[in-house]
């Protein structure tokens, strides 16, 4: 089949989604709002809003209104930089953790011992080392200009320039269980569980730091739900139909930023976020019924 459909003008857009049952008392905000943020982009927000018919040519709801889409994907744009500010605080203290269980048990140079890694580790060492020529940092730029030998800067200083992405790398493919694990046990967590988190939310990661839809998305990975502490089971959503939602990595998340600062107000501050959506849209991201009663979501004291 051809494409056939034809570019539409701002005026356009509004008069189809108008035609289709769209409430839009304000032409001009609409107008305003369309002008900034495309259609397209919105579209995914408002086809909540569809009667869900294939022979209705995507009409709305009765009551719909340009504001339920536009609702719903400012909550998106808050959702996505609660979690940004999560994930920095976990990737920092990630890093930390790699960063001096490594050294110790290995020294300063631990990352070029390929004996420490299993498979992979010719990749990871070719990227970071292309990192390490490649950047301007100060303290690289120092140990380039100071010292001869080793060739490379310590662990401490090469890991500092790594993305998310390559962090989560390195920690996967270190060899010995029992390292991941010191590492999993600062969070409560096995090395199983954080292994599969960590693919997770690097890829939360890069959906929210280019602005995708995070909302109702299908996620490309889940996550192992831990097996105890039989507390922490408790947080999450078993259904298997929920498994690629978001929820779970998000409860898991909220149960990491605790355990990094068992006073932060980051759980309590995403449930009241998420608490302003409807339940249906809540339902979209895989949120369970009675969620928000868990004592993961409260506030700190």
């Amino acid at each position: 089949m051809e494409y056939v459909k034809p570019p539409l003008s701002i005026d356009q857009q509004i008069d189809l989604l108008i035609s289709r049952g769209m409430s839009i008392p304000d032409r001009d905000r609409a107008n305003r709002y369309l002008s900034h943020i495309s259609y397209y982009r919105l579209r995914i927000y408002w086809a909540l809003f569809e009667t869900g018919s294939d022979t209705d040519d995507h009409r709305f709801k009765a009551g719909t209104s340009f504001d339920n889409a536009l609702n719903l994907y400012l909550f998106d744009r808050k959702f996505r930089l609660l979690i940004l500010e999560a994930i920095e605080r976990f990737e920092i203290s990630l890093r930390t953790q790699i960063v001096n269980h490594l050294a110790t048990t290995y020294g300063s140079h631990a990352y070029t011992y390929k004996t420490v890694f299993r498979k992979g580790y010719d990749d990871c060492f070719a990227a970071t080392t292309a990192e390490l020529n490649n950047s301007w940092e100060t303290w690289i730029e120092h140990y380039k200009g100071k010292y001869t030998e080793p060739e490379f800067p310590p662990i401490w200083s090469t890991f500092e320039i790594l993305s998310f992405g390559q962090l989560v790398k390195w920690y996967q493919i270190i060899k010995a269980r029992k390292d991941r694990n010191v590492i999993a046990h600062t969070y409560g967590l096995d090395s199983k569980v954080l292994g599969s988190f960590l693919t997770c939310l690097n890829h939360i990661r890069n959906i929210a730091a280019h602005h995708g839809r995070l909302w109702n998305r299908n996620l490309t990975f889940q996550i192992t739900i831990p097996k105890e502490p039989e507390e922490l089971c408790a947080y999450f959503n078993p259904d298997s139909s929920t498994r690629l939602k978001i929820y779970n990595p998000l409860a898991l998340l909220a149960h990491l930023l605790s355990a990094i600062s068992p006073r932060t107000s980051w759980p309590s501050r995403m449930a009241k976020l998420v608490a302003s959506l409807k339940s249906a849209a809540c339902a979209e991201m895989g949120f369970p019924d009675g969620w928000d009663s868990l004592t993961l979501w409260s506030e700190s004291e």
